[in-house]
């Protein structure tokens, strides 16, 4: 199997040239988003564990009444990914921000830092702090801040305090990680393209796979060893290596995950083992949604959030108002 490479990927680049198994090359093409372009959009600063953080934040005319969405983009991303349309590659997640806040959701797009290490104290890059390591996380006081203390302080009286978590890619294992760390504050989450926290690392030195600008390194299952772009990367009989799951006290949220079967940068099998591992830990909910739009060929391009996942999830989380 061909490695695919990447020169540079979502926000963060001008043209993705890759080359995959059993399909021929290919660019796509897209437009740093800009923040100029996300209309009716707040920026919102605060301080985090020392850190200065940031989100974007919209909400409908009055009331919230479907409760409040918390965002996670994926690698190399930023909030401006979901409200500027530049770009016909990220234009799905712009829909899905539209459309949420047309059914009366607020909507807080967040932000992750560029400055995660590995446990070799390497540079990660523009992703999420989702793996357990020794030191202290960088994104859980973060998320915990937004849930607890940020979203409350912009919620119009009457409004339904209902709380749901989405990420994408990256951001979706961060999203396992906070929703098996503090799920007790989430009515429910999704993940798309994603997988386990829990059973992989992150390996950020540059002579592994990923060539963005803004990401660096690989991701590994724990397992098998293998880098999850390659395929059934995280199909194992076995699962010894994986890391002690957070704990709280409460009730856990439901949740269901959205994948395409051929997506050739974190492969199908990664998804079914987090799907797997939610329910050993005592999580339950809707069966995996998997794309209809596919051709049979594994590729880079249905790694992308993709427009019919959008009513599923809000659905989905219209089902889970209440508690």
């Amino acid at each position: 199997m061909k490695r695919f490479v990447v020169l540079s990927l979502f926000l963060s680049f001008a043209v993705v040239i890759i080359s995959a198994c059993a399909s021929r090359a290919s660019k796509l093409k897209v437009t740093k988003s800009d923040f100029a372009k996300c209309h009716g959009w707040q920026q919102i600063e605060f301080e985090a564990s020392g850190q200065k953080r940031r989100l974007l934040y919209k909400g409908p005319q009055g009331a919230w009444e479907n409760g409040a969405i918390l965002v996670l983009h994926g690698g190399g991303g930023r909030p401006e990914d979901f409200c500027d349309d530049s770009s016909q590659l990220l234009a799905p997640q712009v829909r899905f921000t539209d459309l949420a806040i047309e059914q009366k959701f607020a909507v807080f797009v967040l932000d992750s830092t560029d400055i995660v290490t590995d446990n070799e104290g390497k540079t990660c890059g523009k992703v999420w702090d989702d793996e357990v390591r020794e030191r202290k996380n960088m994104d859980l006081p973060y998320l915990n801040q937004i849930l607890q203390e940020v979203t409350p302080g912009k919620r119009p009286a009457g409004s339904n305090v209902a709380m749901f978590m989405l990420g994408h890619s990256s951001g979706g294992y961060m999203t396992v990680r906070a929703a098996s760390h503090m799920g007790h504050l989430l009515n429910a989450f999704s993940v798309i393209s994603s997988g386990d926290p829990y059973g992989w690392a992150r390996k950020c030195d540059r002579k592994y796979g990923d060539k963005r600008e803004t990401v660096n390194g690989a991701g590994f299952d724990n397992e098998t060893g293998r880098e999850i772009i390659q395929a059934n990367s995280c199909l194992s009989q076995t699962n010894t290596n994986e890391k002690q799951w957070d704990q709280y006290e409460g009730r856990k949220p439901k949740f269901r995950i959205f994948h395409n079967q051929f997506d050739g940068i974190n492969d199908i099998s990664c998804g079914n083992k987090i799907e797997k591992n939610l329910q050993k830990n005592g999580f339950t909910g809707e069966p995996t949604y998997h794309a209809q739009k596919q051709d049979g060929r594994r590729r880079l391009i249905y790694h992308f959030w993709a427009n019919e996942y959008n009513t599923e999830i809000l659905g989905f989380f219209k089902r889970n108002l209440s508690r």
